[in-house]
């Protein structure tokens, strides 16, 4: 008989809370003074949580569609959108971008080393390692090797090649100025040019087509320049009274780009002191050029 009782009760407490969900209620918006009804909207709790679960449903599909199609994205803890192999490759620029850094670094600093005369630095030494590596070095040459060394000197002697060209073909060098070279190439003495005399306010040319990089005063060499020019060539005029193109300037083959001085605290004289750099190297410019 309880249990039955229960039961009822169970299923009249169900019945209630049904009913109380269908059951409709008015709101009604209406003048405070007048009392006359401005809006009314009819509704039932049952209404409300559809309505509601809705409106819910809704606002959490525009707010993910939001996020997933849109940057905001990035913005959550956690959440990258690069894949792995846009990481490798951006992992790969950023180590070549650095290498360049270091080489543009190094070139810089070369160029100002060739400027105060001194042996450019290479990529893992400085001058003084460099120095003192060359001391640790034997020299002593073999039976073998002597004559090796004796048999290409003899054919390069007697080489029909003009000495006004580089050894490749695509690569030909006019004189900076025609005059007397009074102080020869000597790179022990830390000489690594040629000084050529020539008539006062005489112009000195571009030995080939390249870039300004260097158009300045300095104590040392005075009025210098350096072009650079293809594969990895520059050209270095210092001691002139007058230059006739700034940093940057491009200049073509026996473009005059100064004009012969004596300036600087290493200039004993009118002359044009010439550098030739092919590699990072200071060679000889009477191999190259006829002065």
């Amino acid at each position: 008989m309880l249990k039955n009782n229960f039961m009822q009760e169970k299923e009249k407490k169900k019945k209630n809370f049904s009913k109380k969900l269908k059951n409709k209620y008015r709101l009604i918006v209406a003048n405070e003074e007048s009392f006359e009804e401005k809006f009314s909207f009819r509704f039932s709790r049952l209404n409300l949580f559809v309505l509601g679960g809705s409106f819910t449903l809704v606002l959490i599909v525009l707010t993910t569609l939001l996020i997933a199609l849109t940057p905001l994205k990035e913005y959550i803890p956690g959440y990258s959108n690069l894949k792995q192999k846009d990481l490798y490759n951006l992992r790969i620029k950023t180590d070549s971008l650095e290498q360049a850094l270091i080489e543009k670094e190094l070139y810089i600093l070369n160029i100002r080393q060739i400027i105060m005369g001194d042996v450019p630095i290479t990529d893992t030494t400085t001058p003084t390692q460099q120095r003192e590596t060359k001391k640790d070095i034997d020299w002593i040459h073999s039976a073998e090797d002597s004559m090796l060394r004796y048999e290409v000197e003899g054919i390069d002697k007697y080489s029909l090649q003009g000495n006004d060209e580089n050894t490749n073909s695509d690569l030909v060098f006019i004189s900076p100025i025609n005059g007397i070279i009074t102080n020869k190439f000597n790179p022990i003495k830390k000489h690594f040019g040629v000084d050529v005399v020539a008539k006062e306010n005489t112009a000195i040319k571009s030995i080939m087509s390249g870039r300004v990089i260097f158009s300045s005063w300095t104590a040392k060499t005075g009025y210098t320049i350096i072009v650079q020019h293809k594969s990895n060539i520059l050209s270095i005029y210092k001691h002139n009274t007058k230059i006739l193109c700034k940093s940057g300037d491009y200049v073509s083959l026996g473009e005059a780009i100064a004009i012969i001085g004596n300036t600087g605290n290493l200039s004993y004289g009118q002359h044009l002191h010439f550098e030739l750099w092919i590699d990072g190297n200071a060679v000889n410019p009477e191999t190259y050029i006829k002065f």
